[in-house]
C-alpha cells in the first residue's frame, strides 16, 4: 500500500477539525452507490476532477462519509480515519487516484457493515447480457484488457476500477461506482480506438484523466449493473508456462488472499473485517466459473485468450 491508514477515536477527529476549520475548502458531495461522501479540498483541480468522475449528490443530502485533504508539512503521507462518523483525513496527496480510491473505500466500509453491499476492486463488464469480472493486482493489466474488451459492440462497460455487489441465492450482481473513467494515458497506445479519446483529455501530474469512455464507444456502451457469470484473474508471473487454467473457488480464494484481495484501499482491516470479506468471496467465487489468465503474452495475444475464454 502506497499510503498508510490509522485509526483514530471521536476527540481526535474533533480536534482534527478544529485545528483545520478555517481552511479556504473547496466541496462537493458524490453519490457512490447510494452514499453522499463529501470532500473538502484546497484544489480546485482535484474538485473539478471528483465531478468529472462521480455521479452528483444533492448538496440537500446529508453526508454519510467525508474526505478531507489537507496539506501540512510538518505531517508524513498518510490517512487517519475515524470509522465511526466515516471521517478521513487525507495529508499531502497530490495524486487523484488515491483521493477517488479512498472515497470508494469510505462508501465500501458504510455498504458492507450496514447494507451487506460488498466491495470489489476490479473491473466488470456486461458481454451479451452476461456479466465478466476481471480482478488483480496493479500493474497486471486489468484497465488494459477491460477497455480491449469494450471496443467489442457486444460489451459494454459497468466500471473498470471498483463496483459493488449484492449476493443473494442467485447469481452475484455487480452494480457500477463511478460515472466517468480515471485512465492511464498509454491506453491509446495500446487499443488505437481509444487514441482520439487520449488526444482530447486533460492529465494530472500522474499522466491520468478522467474521462467519459462514452465519446468513443457511443450511447448504451455504459450500464449501471450485470449478473456475474464468470470471474477472470489476472497475474503476471513469466515463470509459469501455462496462460489460462480453471480455478476451483478455493483456488482463487486464496490467490486473492495472498493478494490483499488485489484491493490496497481498504479503511479497516482487523479480524471481524476479515472475516466479513471472506465470507462474501467465497460466496462470490462459487457462484461463478472463475479462470486465471498469464498476462505475459502481449496485450493482443492476452486479450485474444481472454476473449475466447468467455466465448
Amino acid at each position: 500500500m502506497s499510503y498508510p491508514v490509522k485509526l483514530i477515536s471521536y476527540e481526535e477527529k474533533d480536534l482534527l477539525y478544529q485545528q483545520y476549520s478555517s481552511y479556504p475548502f473547496h466541496t462537493a458531495k458524490a453519490d457512490i452507490s447510494g452514499c453522499c461522501i463529501k470532500l473538502y479540498t484546497l484544489s480546485s483541480s482535484v474538485k473539478d476532477m471528483w465531478e468529472d468522475n462521480f455521479y452528483s449528490m444533492s448538496e440537500t443530502v446529508r453526508s454519510h462519509g467525508r474526505l478531507i485533504c489537507l496539506e501540512d508539512a510538518d505531517r508524513p503521507l498518510e490517512v487517519l480515519f475515524e470509522p465511526n462518523t466515516k471521517t478521513a483525513f487525507l495529508f499531502n496527496f497530490d495524486y487523484y487516484g488515491w483521493i477517488k480510491s479512498v472515497a470508494l473505500a469510505l462508501a465500501g466500509d458504510i455498504l458492507e457493515d450496514e447494507h451487506q453491499i460488498y466491495s470489489v476492486h476490479g473491473a466488470a463488464l456486461d458481454i451479451n447480457g452476461k456479466g465478466i469480472t476481471l480482478i488483480a493486482p496493479s500493474k497486471t493489466g486489468k484497465t488494459t484488457h477491460s477497455w480491449g474488451l469494450l471496443r467489442s459492440k457486444d460489451t459494454r462497460l459497468v466500471t473498470d476500477d471498483w463496483y459493488f455487489v449484492r449476493l443473494s441465492e442467485r447469481r452475484p450482481v455487480a452494480y457500477g461506482s463511478e460515472k466517468n473513467c480515471y485512465i492511464d494515458a498509454d491506453i491509446g497506445n495500446i487499443w488505437d480506438d481509444y487514441r482520439e479519446l487520449v488526444e482530447k483529455a486533460k492529465f494530472d501530474n500522474r499522466q491520468r484523466a478522467v474521462v467519459n469512455v462514452r465519446w468513443v464507444t457511443g450511447k448504451g456502451s455504459v450500464v449501471p449493473l450485470t449478473t456475474i457469470h464468470e470471474v477472470v484473474l489476472l497475474k503476471r508471473d513469466r515463470q509459469d508456462p501455462v496462460l489460462v487454467r480453471e480455478l476451483s473457488p478455493d483456488e482463487a480464494w486464496e490467490y486473492l488472499k495472498a493478494n490483499d484481495l488485489c484491493n490496497p484501499h481498504q479503511m479497516v482491516r482487523d479480524e471481524r473485517k476479515e472475516e466479513v470479506r471472506e465470507r462474501f468471496f467465497r460466496q462470490f467465487l462459487s457462484q461463478s466459473r472463475v479462470h486465471m489468465v498469464n498476462t505475459v503474452a502481449s496485450p493482443q495475444e492476452t486479450q485474444a485468450a481472454i476473449a475466447a475464454l468467455i466465448k
